[in-house]
This record gives structure tokens, C-alpha cells and sequence, in this order.
């Protein structure tokens, strides 16, 4: 996560007051990690793009209730499980998975069969991620991808710590299960 100096750093208070040069450096640093987090909850790059506009919309909207302006990352990716949650209970839901997403830049030490190993384990890795019910592969990316701690996962999903524990402890257990389920197939 980011260090408390770089988030001295964020113009919070000036986008507060509505100067744009402000939002544009906020939406530079949170446009990706929340398209990437979005992204893995609903599938579909275009609602993923929709709903972090969204995003982006509510903040500006709402900045005024923000309490705390060093807790303005959580509270952005809190919209963001909002707005997935909203788009769930309309029952938008695509097949489409955007894999490259999931690519790691090719090193050029590696043979060609070891980066198709490679790519084959982190495609298998994220179809099992997807096999996870939304709320277990939510923390698992909140946590693991995006570094939040678990008392601003909290926060995120609007739950007790101890549910997002109990919901990272049984992600962690059946995505073991899938891979190894799917190894012993193999």
C-alpha cells in the first residue's frame, strides 16, 4: 500500500474544493488498480471501464463525507464494491475474460517452453480465482493484489473484520483445493 508520505502527497483537500488538476492526479493513481479490481469481480472490460467512471463520479459527488483524507484509497475502492454489488443484483453478468490482464511481461531469459508453463499456470490460476464466489475472490484481490489490510477490506466491503478474516481463510482454502483438484486430474 502507499507509504504515509505518498499519501501526504494526494491533493485529497484540493480536489475536496473542486480543482480539477487535482482529480487528475487522483484518477492518474487509482484509474488502474481499481480497473484491475473491478475487472476481476465482473469480467467485462466495458462495464469494468463503466463502472470506474462511476467511481470517479460518486467521489466527486460525495468527496464532502469523506472523514479522513489519508483513507481516501479504501474509501475509493469502498464506491468501487458498491458499484460491483449494484451491478450483481442487476444480474449483468458477461463470459468475456480479458487474459492479457493476467499476462506478466515476457523476460527474455526464459525459454519458450518456460514461458508457457508460465502463462499456462497463471491462466489456470485465474480461471480457478473465477470459480470463487465473488465475496472469497473479492479479499483475495483486495488483500493479495491491491495490499489492502484487513481492517480497510473491512471498510471496503462494509463487514466485520472478523467475516473478511473468516472470507480470506475459506478463499485461500478452496483455491488450494481447486489447484490441487486440478493437478490430480492432470
Amino acid at each position: 500500500m502507499l507509504a504515509v508520505a505518498e499519501l501526504e502527497q494526494l491533493p485529497v483537500q484540493q480536489a475536496r474544493t473542486g480543482e480539477p488538476a487535482a482529480w487528475d492526479v487522483l484518477f492518474k493513481r487509482y484509474q488502474l488498480p481499481l480497473y484491475v479490481y473491478v475487472f476481476e469481480l465482473v469480467h467485462n472490460e466495458q462495464t469494468s471501464l463503466d463502472v470506474v467512471q462511476e467511481v470517479f463520479i460518486k467521489a466527486a459527488r460525495y468527496i464532502q463525507t469523506l472523514r479522513d483524507d489519508a483513507k481516501f484509497g479504501s474509501w475509493l475502492f469502498g464506491i468501487a464494491h458498491q458499484q460491483c454489488a449494484k451491478h450483481w443484483r442487476q444480474h449483468i453478468r458477461t463470459e468475456t475474460l480479458l487474459r492479457e490482464a493476467a499476462k506478466a511481461s515476457v523476460d527474455d531469459s526464459e525459454s519458450p517452453e518456460e514461458l508457457l508453463v508460465r502463462e499456462e499456470q497463471q491462466a489456470e490460476f485465474m480461471t480457478r480465482l473465477n470459480d470463487l464466489p465473488a465475496v472469497q475472490r473479492s479479499v483475495l484481490l483486495l488483500h493479495y493484489i491491491e495490499d489492502f489490510s484487513l481492517e480497510e477490506i473491512a471498510s471496503i466491503t462494509e463487514s466485520q473484520i472478523g467475516t473478511v478474516k473468516s472470507r480470506l481463510h475459506y478463499a485461500k482454502k478452496s483455491l488450494r483445493n481447486l489447484l490441487n483438484e486440478r493437478n490430480e486430474n492432470s
